[in-house]
């Protein structure tokens, strides 16, 4: 992080995983297509987690979604209006510093 870069920004991850490669890439071509991300990587995750009193283990694919933190309200709904799973993780993490210009660039590619 260089002095230029405030230590809180208004820009965030936002986290979710997906069943299936398809949904994945499909999910993430429409959240760049929206302007509601500037940018999303999709990563073949394993998953370990309880669900329901048994221990499960599945692939998963997750999407890291760089945007701002005013979209997230608006990020979520969408989200939620087209995720299969019952109990979805959406999950924000605040970007607190980095590179400023890609935070210009995150800004210049997410819509306000």
């Amino acid at each position: 992080m260089n002095d230029e870069t405030p230590r809180h920004t208004p820009f965030c991850i936002v986290l979710t995983t997906l069943p299936d490669a398809a949904q994945a890439d499909s999910l993430a071509r429409q959240i760049v297509e929206a302007g509601l991300g500037a940018c999303v990587q999709v990563q073949a995750i394993q998953s370990y987690y309880r669900w329901k009193g048994e221990t499960c283990a599945e692939p998963e694919w997750r999407l890291c979604i760089k945007t701002r933190k005013a979209q997230y309200p608006q990020l979520e709904a969408f989200i939620r209006a087209r995720h299969p799973y019952e109990v979805p993780q959406i999950v924000m993490v605040p970007i607190t510093g980095g590179s400023a210009d890609y935070l210009q660039w995150v800004a210049s590619g997410s819509a306000e």
